[in-house]
């Protein structure tokens, strides 16, 4: 029994090594401040100052933004006139499903299929906005988010994204050089997580969206790039907290559907499902040592009921004490034996193994 709980304690662990492993990178984002690459307040020149001028400006300056068609939304129309207004000299492109598409086709041949094959619209206009940063690079901004001032000291990092809560990075605003590796990668690991995972909210977010993201840039870290590939991060407060913030939010979360309210539940509640997750593993992992606990007793017991009873054969010139020391003579009795009818004596006697009970 020692060895049967041995065995069955290193498959359990081995199982919950291999679970925990697949999701380390999400777990890992939890407790993720970003503190390491953000855009501190410090580093950022006030709306009118001089200091502007005197930052470098590596991102082209142009902003992208993602629609179906040309007819925007009034909903949306004061934040992306905005955004017009406060840069003129900013080139703009409104990415369409169709100038979308014919983008790829004709840059990224190799992802048309993937891209026409995106079961939500949202996962091609997550996914358009990736490949133009990386191929033009500039600003990526949601059509429900304002700009609230220039966007010139942001031009000054090779690339950056913005940090949300309650963890990892949103892309409803970025910004990247052309061919930054960061977003090279990106692009490259679309395919990879192009799944379906039941809930569309949880599909769309983990194959295209904000966790998606978060996922990539988590393990990017890891590989410590130099300070050209390094992704600083827009915090918070920077982001539209204040009246200096660089952008305002509309509304917006146009795709959301019924299972978006359960997600952003779990969200709120996620300690007590994470201390429940535990529970439940654990009350599996007894349920299954029960389980087998009893299959080994039932094996037990089938092998014991039709095994064959084993048989001592001793030589008739042997006295009867000598003939069973050693094996217990008061656990053994004789069975049957052979007789040679012809030369009057036993030629072969046969012992079973017996409880001194009976």
């Amino acid at each position: 029994m020692r060895r049967g709980l041995l065995i069955f304690l290193v498959a359990f662990l081995v199982l919950v090594s291999f679970l925990v492993r697949s999701v380390f990178t999400l777990l890992s984002l939890l407790i993720e401040d970003a503190s390491a690459d953000a855009i501190h307040r410090a580093e950022l020149p006030s709306p009118n100052s001089s200091l502007i001028e005197q930052r470098p400006q590596i991102i082209p300056k142009i902003i992208h933004q993602t629609y179906k068609n040309e007819s925007i939304p009034e909903v949306w129309k004061e934040a992306q006139r905005s955004c017009l207004d406060l840069h003129p000299d900013y080139e703009y492109i409104l990415w369409t499903n169709e100038k979308a598409r014919s983008f790829i086709a004709k840059e990224y041949p190799w992802f048309l299929e993937t891209f026409d094959n995106y079961k939500f619209p949202i996962q091609r206009a997550d996914s358009i906005r990736y490949f133009v940063l990386a191929h033009y690079g500039g600003t990526y901004i949601d059509l429900d988010d304002g700009c609230n001032r220039r966007l010139d000291p942001l031009l000054s990092y090779p690339a950056w994204v913005r940090r949300t809560v309650p963890t990892g990075i949103s892309n409803d605003a970025m910004g990247s050089v052309p061919q930054h590796p960061f977003f090279l990668r990106v692009i490259e690991m679309l395919q990879v997580y192009d799944r379906s995972w039941l809930l569309p909210y949880i599909t769309v977010m983990y194959s295209t969206g904000p966790l998606f993201l978060s996922v990539i840039w988590k393990e990017y870290m890891q590989d410590k790039p130099s300070e050209s590939a390094r992704v600083r991060i827009l915090m918070p407060d920077e982001y539209n907290k204040y009246t200096w913030s660089f952008f305002t939010h509309h509304v917006g979360n146009s795709w959301h559907g019924k299972d978006a309210r359960l997600i952003f539940w779990m969200g709120q509640h996620w300690f007590f499902l994470t201390v429940l997750g535990f529970l439940l593993a654990g009350a599996v992992g007894l349920g299954l040592w029960w389980a087998y606990g009893r299959l080994m007793m039932w094996s037990m017991k089938y092998r014991y009921r039709y095994s064959k009873i084993p048989t001592l054969v001793t030589p008739p010139d042997i006295p009867s004490t000598r003939r069973t020391r050693g094996v217990m003579p008061t656990l053994l009795r004789r069975v049957s034996f052979k007789e040679d009818e012809e030369a009057g004596h036993i030629t072969e006697t046969s012992y079973e193994l017996f409880s001194r009970r009976d």
